[in-house]
């Protein structure tokens, strides 16, 4: 016992000795960077030899798996997000000097000023202008500046030819491209100055299941591919469509090709927008919901509710904002981020489209031939156009396009007299569209003719300007973002339904330029 107690003394004075002594990692194990093993794999790493080297290179982007300092990449092969930007950046600011530079040669001021300093400022000021445009603060003035056309020759022309009735049509930013899609399913996109038209091809049906389809419901064996809206993004990269299946599609516009498929809504698809400026995508539906997407990351948001019937359109801007309008008479908008709405109750009419104005102001078109323009400051509309569509007598009705001026007309909702067409469903505002940033807007029914109003915002008050021939059901309308022309879908058919025909309309896109002054 005591040699084991002089043993335990001896081993705790060692270790009260070590304690005077500094310590270093140097001498400790643990911290040795290199230790034998590693040092003995390292020698064998280096007499391996590298089949894969090209591979490798590629993959890293062509420098090579050995980290040497001689073979790195040159910095000049790839542009680096921020030298992408600056590139960007730059040509954006030579164009704006360009057009700098031909309005100050049209001005012809002799002016001692440094020519650089104005030049930038006028371009600072063509950027701000731009800005304030698309923010919704500045108000373009084309209404007044749209010149009426002189014969009939100047009205709409065919630019694109559908065998089904049009019902819905879209333009890219650029004002480049157009989309048009029908009833029966076809999705066409053509080029706005030479007509020259691309079908986009549906996938086989193992296709559209590998894209995340779900099976059709009840009798029906495969999709249905009649479409009934479409949106473009605001970058032109996709092309949504909706329709009787359900689902929302995904289109590459650069490629026509098919990306995906999104399902989640219980009835059919009536009405898609994307939010300017970034890739998330609102679906409007029959299942009274609205649903939030971001087609960026292929990805469900939120879903949206407050209606009571089925959602026929809607519409958003830059906000996370969304005005919708369905068949329980009323218009709501829904502001996502707060989570809550705004309900608008029309008169006793049905609500058919809405679109924005502005973020403060919308416009409406009804089945009783009215257009309304409202505020989110009023529940009520500010301003009612009456008899906007009127009906022709049966004996001239929509279908003839013989005369040029518009004989006696009858207001909507009085049809006692005799020998007057007694239905309404011609006269029915089925589309309204707003020039962008601007006070120039258009409305379209079944009766033969596309309006075109100016918003007065200050006054609060809604002018016409002029009237463009054009036969068929004005389904969808879609503004140029330069105002230089408006382009019409139009169908022998209602786009929701049958219960009114023209036989003698065409199916297709129609363009009218709009000339300014």
């Amino acid at each position: 016992m005591k040699s084991k107690n002089e043993k335990k003394r001896g081993s705790s004075a060692s270790r009260g000795g070590s304690k005077g002594k500094k310590f270093s990692m140097n001498n400790d194990p643990f911290f040795d960077t290199e230790s034998k093993k590693r040092r003995k794999m390292d020698y064998d790493d280096d007499d391996i030899e590298s089949r894969d080297s090209d591979e490798e290179a590629e993959v890293l982007g062509g420098s090579d798996a050995s980290g040497g300092e001689e073979n790195l990449p040159d910095d000049g092969d790839e542009e680096t997000p921020g030298e992408i930007r600056k590139r960007l950046a730059t040509e954006l600011l030579d164009k704006m000097r360009a057009i700098a530079r031909k309005e100050k040669e049209d001005r012809d001021e002799d002016e001692d000023e440094d020519e650089e300093d104005t030049r930038d400022s006028i371009v600072a000021k063509i950027l701000q202008q731009e800005q304030l445009e698309e923010s919704g603060r500045v108000r373009r003035v084309l209404a007044s500046r749209v010149k009426k056309p002189e014969s009939s020759a100047d009205g709409f022309k065919g630019l694109v030819k559908h065998r089904q009735s049009v019902t819905a049509v879209a333009l890219s930013d650029d004002d480049l491209k157009g989309f048009s899609a029908s009833k029966d399913g076809i999705i066409l996109q053509w080029d706005v100055e030479s007509a020259k038209t691309e079908k986009y091809q549906w996938p086989s049906e193992d296709i559209l299941r590998s894209h995340g389809a779900k099976d059709p419901r009840g009798r029906l064996k495969k999709h249905s591919k009649s479409v009934l809206a479409l949106a473009v993004s605001s970058d032109g990269r996709y092309l949504a469509s909706g329709g009787l299946d359900r689902h929302v599609h995904l289109w590459d516009t650069r490629t026509r090709e098919h990306l995906q498929a999104f399902p989640g809504h219980q009835k059919p698809v009536s009405c898609l927008s994307f939010r300017q400026g970034t890739a998330e995508l609102f679906s409007g539906s029959f299942d009274r919901t609205i649903k939030y997407w971001n087609m960026e990351d292929r990805a469900y948001i939120d879903t949206i509710c407050g209606h009571e019937c089925e959602i026929l359109t809607l519409d958003c801007l830059r906000k996370e904002r969304v005005l919708t309008v369905g068949r329980d008479r009323c218009m709501m908008l829904f502001k996502v981020l707060d989570q809550s709405r705004l309900v608008f109750r029309p008169p006793p009419s049905s609500l058919e489209c809405c679109c924005f104005i502005n973020n403060d102001e919308f416009l409406s078109g009804l089945d009783d031939g009215s257009i309304e323009l409202w505020s989110v400051l009023r529940k009520k509309p500010v301003y009612i156009v009456k008899n906007a569509h009127p009906l022709l007598p049966a004996g001239q009705n929509a279908e003839q396009n013989g005369s040029k001026k518009t004989p006696s007309v009858l207001e909507n909702g009085d049809h006692k007299t005799e020998g007057y067409n007694c239905s309404s469903t011609y006269s029915w505002v089925s589309s309204v569209a707003v020039c962008r940033g601007s006070d120039l807007a258009a409305s379209g029914a079944g009766n033969g003719c596309v309006r075109l109003w100016a918003i007065e915002s200050g006054r609060k008050d809604i002018k016409p300007l002029y009237d463009i021939p054009l036969v068929g059901f004005v389904n969808s309308l879609a503004f140029a973002k330069s105002g230089q022309f408006l382009v019409a879908g139009v169908g022998q058919e209602p786009r929701l339904g049958r219960w009114g025909r023209l036989p003698t309309a065409k199916n297709g896109v129609a363009i009218h330029p709009l000339k300014l002054l």
